[in-house]
């Protein structure tokens, strides 16, 4: 039993995803995920919707975070507005 995940476990987190560079636009830019994953199933979804290897993925136009970090750790740290920003780029946007 799950009972010291169940707090976090069915709290989802609204991403809002945003082109930056020369990314194509999706179509559903927003979309909830459980914030007990990781942030690495939001890169792989970006990878399959843009059929692309190769993708550079921020928040707020800051910071590329590490593919483990738990979603939603990045919300209560870098969300604002009910939602996590994430920017996503075809090559380097930001340093």
């Amino acid at each position: 039993m799950a009972a010291a995940e169940s707090p976090t476990s069915v709290r989802k987190v609204v991403v809002h995803l945003r082109a930056t560079g020369d990314a194509p636009i999706l179509k559903q830019a927003k979309f909830k995920i459980a914030g007990t994953e990781k942030f690495s199933k939001v890169i792989d979804f970006l990878r399959r919707q843009l059929h692309r290897d190769t993708l550079f993925v921020y928040v707020n136009s800051a910071f590329s975070p590490n593919p483990d970090e738990l979603v939603n750790d990045l919300y209560n740290n870098f969300g604002f507005d009910g939602k996590l920003v994430v920017n996503y780029a075809c090559s380097m946007a930001w340093g």
